[in-house]
């Protein structure tokens, strides 16, 4: 069993990060063979996903939809004036299993792991957990 700690920067209010190439070196620093990674956000106004990484276009619409679905000034009682951040992060997840196999990440062709910031910038926490079996 291995346990990692990533620091990630956002940039925006709004942003989809590409994490994949620090996951997979993780799993080549650790030796990694055949297993499962569990990846956490420990955040409330932020979540991960898997998505396409072939053209940027995706997660700028999924981003720009969400803005729209969900606008920031939208009359939320939540004194801190995130709730829009709050709501966006609670359609993602905090978390992810993902299968390793060959010491890779099993993914489709096109997709890719995103740290999805909804209150940023800020520099967040990515947690992951690799057991091997």
């Amino acid at each position: 069993m291995s346990t990692k700690e990533f620091r990630i920067p956002t940039k925006a209010r709004t942003e989809f990060v590409d994490i994949t190439a620090e996951l997979l070196d993780h799993l080549r620093d650790i030796g990694a063979t055949s297993g499962l990674l569990t990846v956490f956000v420990p955040h409330t106004t932020a979540g991960v996903t898997i998505n396409e990484n072939a053209d940027p276009d995706v997660t700028s619409d999924i981003s720009g939809y969400l803005d729209k679905l969900i606008p920031r000034d939208s009359g939320f009682a939540h004194a801190e004036g995130n709730s829009d951040s709050h709501i966006k992060s609670s359609l993602f997840s905090p978390s992810l299993t993902l299968i390793v196999e060959g010491g890779t990440l099993r993914l489709g062709t096109w997709q890719a792991v995103y740290l999805a910031e909804f209150d940023g910038p800020r520099t967040r926490q990515v947690w992951v957990k690799y057991v091997e079996g």
